[in-house]
């Protein structure tokens, strides 16, 4: 099984390299290049527009010119941003550049989810599922790593990126599987989310809040408090780290009890770690490092207890549309949360980014005590599911492993 998959993951962890290496090392080249550090939020915000259009336009690309030609057509407009960054040193040029990346990885993710969901079998899907989670993870912790090796502002780093994703179509193009067949788009129906589960809605956008905010703007943080670049890489990866260190114990919480409960004990866990990492700088780079674990630990699961929180209360035939609509809901926020975390800030100062944060989950513990006294939880509930934040047709992937769950609690 691993082997029919390996081209489709081995791709994965290339651009998850490239894709994942451009945010933290466009905050230290625009800080050297003299970029305001609201310029560098707008590069962050751009990243997910691009992602967002992407995750709208790959699957009718899909339809008209067939997996192998998009995938290479998503991966040649990362590449082109990529190079071109030291080639125009202007920071709205190089938001455009980065409205390309996002199209890229939203536009690969959904080629490779598309051909998973194709080839998958009921006897290989939990094993080719857990792989893919498995090496999406891996491949963003590495891209943590690799900006403490590259130069900021430099040709010969955003040419390595730029190799590292026209290699991700290596694996694709060379492969002998037969290409499937073009899979239909999910409607987008952002009420339908809302319409589910109000508080699924705002969980999801403050799990953006949180991801998108320390991921592109975390490198600005790490710069105010006197850390290296190699010990910014360290920050972010040990954010992944805790991230995926929480999936199994928060989702057997998640699971266990009422998931309303699970995230505002979540979001207080969240508030705190905001103000122990406000408090670490004082203790040297090794509290820095664990404070960052720390958030990654309480605010990644965020998103996946909304997702399963909402599926709880759909029906079978709504879930792709679903996860499709949760996903729209994370792009806005993701939007929107570089470039008001940047211009905090350069307003208050470093600690202004926890502080946003910590407000953000404030208002999500408020929300959940209402929606707790508005409704009941579903009687009968799907599982809790690590899932990606990576395209429109990542529903279909998961979607039989809730309803497993699911069909568990009826008998």
């Amino acid at each position: 099984m691993l082997i029919s998959f390996a081209a489709l993951f081995l791709s994965v962890v290339l651009l998850q390299l490239s894709s994942g290496g451009v945010g933290p090392l466009d905050v230290l080249s625009g800080t050297e290049l003299g970029f305001t550090r609201q310029e560098i939020g707008m590069l962050g915000s751009s990243h997910f527009l691009g992602f967002f259009i992407g995750c709208w336009f790959a699957p009718r690309l899909l339809g008209s010119v067939g997996h192998s030609r998009a995938f290479a057509a998503f991966t040649a407009a990362g590449s082109i941003g990529l190079m071109l960054h030291m080639m125009v040193i202007n920071p709205y040029a190089w938001a455009l550049m980065r409205i390309g990346s996002g199209l890229c990885v939203a536009g690969c993710y959904t080629v490779v989810e598309a051909w998973l969901q194709a080839k998958v079998t009921n006897e290989t899907r939990g094993r080719a599922m857990g792989t893919y989670r498995m090496v999406d993870m891996t491949g963003s912790l590495c891209a943590q790593g690799i900006i403490g090796i590259l130069a900021p502002a430099d040709y010969i780093s955003y040419n390595i990126l730029a190799i590292l994703c026209c290699a991700a179509l290596l694996p694709i193009t060379l492969t002998t599987s037969s290409q499937p067949e073009t899979p239909t788009s999910p409607r987008l129906r952002p009420g339908l989310a809302y319409g589910r589960s109000p508080l699924a809605v705002a969980g999801v956008i403050v799990a953006a809040l949180s991801s998108a905010s320390f991921r592109m703007v975390g490198p600005i943080y790490g710069q105010e408090v006197g850390l290296s670049a190699g010990q910014i890489a360290w920050f972010l990866a040990a954010f992944v780290i805790g991230g995926a260190i929480a999936q199994v114990p928060i989702g057997w919480l998640a699971d266990k009890y009422d998931r309303r409960k699970v995230l505002i004990w979540l979001s207080v866990a969240a508030i705190a770690s905001c103000g122990v990492t406000m408090s670490t700088t004082s203790w040297g780079v090794t509290g820095i490092f664990l404070s960052s674990a720390l958030f990654g630990l309480t605010t990644f699961p965020i998103y996946s207890v909304a997702a399963a929180h909402a599926h709880d209360f759909a029906t079978s035939d709504e879930r792709v549309e679903l996860s499709a609509a949760l996903m729209f809901w994370f792009a806005m926020g993701a939007i929107a949360a570089p470039y008001g975390a940047s211009a905090l800030i350069d307003a208050y100062g470093p600690d202004a980014l926890f502080i946003m944060l910590a407000v953000g989950h404030a208002g999500l513990i408020v929300f959940s005590i209402f929606r707790m006294a508005a409704r009941p939880t579903a009687k009968v509930r799907t599982a809790y599911i690590t899932a990606p934040r990576t395209s429109f047709l990542v529903g279909r992937l998961f979607r039989r492993e809730r309803e497993r769950f699911d069909k568990s609690n009826e008998l």
